[in-house]
């Protein structure tokens, strides 16, 4: 078994010590591996796709969810099949922890560096998003066209979203999660977006039904319960599943936001009505929207509408703490 350790040194802040503890664990167990640091996260990708060329039994994102998003990213080619039999193991070491709690991987280093010696692992399926990565005006109410010499496509593991999702990202990345952790932050990024955000009208294919919603702050497509740092939706989903859930927040007035919000951070099961509904779909696409283009998955904005939202078909193989569904 031979590892490949794909390191953030910043992530979380920074901490060398970290870093030590984890590759002297490595030493400790007498462990065939290699290790690279990143300057950026695009590093992380690509070392990604060199350790699964290189055919590594284990690859490891150290790091937190933008550095996990990229190392993810790596195992994929353009039309979402595996380029190795490679597995992913994490290493928590970021502000926000989502894709570690919504897969069961440890949060505690040492927790997390004997799950990944263990090696068990399970399948979990990946949502494949292709967007345009330079904003055109002349894409308003346009669905994608792969003509467009802009047309991207990345892969997300925890969730996606459009509207007010990647104003939130922004702020909270923007260093305030490190003053006041990752809840907090990313609680005061969503309360000041909303005060100055206006609602707009997408238009939207669910399954191939168009759909024009109204008024709309956000549309979440998800695979996992959690959103974003304490954000978080119940869900009928399992890791295989090859559909997505929507959560559609709209129609919002003031008396409606403290509502909204206790339902947002309780993650309890709510029933659908005009401010927040839920439903299912296997392919979202949403049309160019000019008043409010941008995009955001896994914790990061990434691009611009129009988008596809769909199935990876390949599946990932995830080691993590296996339990029964």
């Amino acid at each position: 078994m031979k590892y490949f350790l794909i390191i953030n040194p910043g992530s979380g802040g920074g901490s060398r010590e970290k870093v030590e503890k984890i590759l002297a664990s490595f030493y400790k167990n007498g462990l065939r591996f290699d290790y690279k640091l990143t300057d950026t996260l695009e590093d992380a990708y690509t070392l990604s796709v060199e350790g699964n060329k290189k055919d590594f039994d284990i690859i490891v994102a150290v790091g937190g969810d933008g550095t996990i998003n990229r190392v993810i990213n790596g195992f994929y080619d353009l039309v979402g099949r595996r380029i190795s039999g490679s597995k992913l193991a994490v290493i928590h070491t970021g502000s926000s922890p989502d894709f570690c709690k919504s897969y069961n991987i440890p949060l505690e280093i040492e927790q997390a560096l004997n799950t990944a010696f263990e090696g068990k692992s399970k399948q979990i399926s990946l949502g494949k998003i292709t967007y345009t990565s330079v904003y055109a005006k002349e894409m308003e109410g346009l669905p994608l066209s792969k003509e467009n010499e802009h047309v991207q496509t990345n892969y997300f593991a925890c969730c996606a979203n459009i509207g007010l999702g990647a104003s939130v990202a922004r702020g909270a990345n923007s260093g305030i999660r490190n003053y006041i952790g990752d809840f907090a932050g990313t609680f005061v990024s969503l309360i000041k977006t909303l005060f100055k955000y206006q609602p707009v009208n997408f238009s939207v294919s669910f399954d191939g039904n168009i759909q024009v919603l109204e008024n709309v702050y956000n549309i979440a497509v998800g695979k996992t319960t959690y959103i974003a740092s304490g954000i978080k939706v119940k869900n009928q989903l399992t890791n295989k599943d090859r559909r997505f859930y929507t959560l559609i927040i709209r129609d919002i007035g003031f008396a409606d936001w403290i509502s909204v919000l206790r339902k947002i951070y309780s993650g309890k099961k709510f029933a659908n009505n005009n401010t927040m509904s839920l439903q299912y779909a296997s392919s979202i696409e949403v049309y160019g929207n000019s008043r409010n283009p941008e995009l955001e998955f896994d914790g990061d904005p990434r691009g611009f509408l129009p988008c596809v939202i769909e199935t990876a078909p390949d599946l990932l193989d995830l080691i993590c703490e296996v339990r029964d569904e």
